[in-house]
């Protein structure tokens, strides 16, 4: 797609002052794909120099925002952690030509905020913090659970910019369990959920995404019941949050979210020896 709005591209590592009509350019591979009208400037993070991938020395992974989905998945088939497959496994959700695959960022992911986003499931899933940095420079922090708000919204100011996001140590050593639904062999997922047990403490989270218009994380001390985790699904996750479009209509999500959040229930409360009921 020819952006002929553009009139220029910038390198972020000058730090020129905010304009409207100024986008980060990441991998561009969303930028790219359709048309633009009210873009005027790119400001391309390529050259930024961050890393990719940094293991900090308390366990936790950051995350820069330029990441590719391909090198993601790299480093997760590498990862000597318990929550490793899940890397794979979200990164193979992600429905990608060869070009996407080696282009897209993790950064672009989350911000589209698109509810089949997978590396949204992921981070989410992991408990994830986004550092978002300001024009002024300045800096905050906010959970992947809260940084997507909606469908296609997120919790980003005007030239506010995802530096990176971080996952806990902790969330790396969870035991994991992987649910995919689509109406389709090949197509964007319709639902996606993701179970995580934590073995220091016996902690039981479920995060359903893709299903429905933001990520819902679900924290349980204990391993729930299954009607415990239905209870809760139902009380959290109003109509109106299941998504609907061409690729599933919301009762059908609906049905596939608790559906496959029970499945990775069973499945963790397996590996424990624990009653399934």
């Amino acid at each position: 797609m020819d952006l002929n709005t553009v009139t220029d591209v910038r390198d972020a590592r000058l730090r020129e002052p905010w304009r409207p009509g100024d986008a980060w350019l990441g991998g561009g591979t969303y930028l790219f794909s359709e048309p633009q009208p009210h873009l005027r400037r790119l400001i391309d993070l390529s050259r930024t120099g961050w890393e990719p991938l940094t293991r900090h020395a308390d366990g936790s992974l950051e995350i820069a925002a330029t990441c590719t989905v391909a090198r993601l998945s790299r480093y997760g088939r590498t990862l000597d952690a318990p929550a490793a497959p899940l890397f794979e496994q979200c990164c193979r959700a992600f429905l990608a030509s060869f070009k996407i695959w080696n282009m897209a960022t993790v950064g672009g992911n989350l911000c589209n905020g698109l509810p089949a986003g997978p590396l949204i499931s992921l981070t989410a899933a992991l408990d994830g913090t986004c550092l978002l940095r300001a024009q002024d420079g300045s800096s905050r922090r906010v959970r992947v659970v809260d940084f997507i708000t909606g469908a296609g919204r997120k919790d980003l100011a005007e030239g506010e910019l995802l530096r990176s996001v971080t996952l806990p140590g902790r969330a790396l050593r969870c035991r994991t369990a992987f649910r995919q639904a689509s109406l389709y062999g090949l197509g964007r997922s319709g639902a996606l959920v993701v179970g995580t047990l934590d073995p220091l403490d016996g902690s039981l989270a479920v995060t359903i995404s893709a299903a429905t218009v933001r990520p819902f994380r679900f924290w349980f001390p204990l391993p729930p019941t299954r009607e415990a985790l239905r209870t809760a699904v139902v009380a959290a996750v109003r109509d109106e949050d299941w998504f609907d479009d061409i690729h599933g209509l919301p009762e059908w999500r609906r049905h596939m979210g608790l559906r496959l959040a029970e499945e990775v229930r069973r499945e963790l409360i397996r590996t424990t020896g624990e009653d399934a009921r």
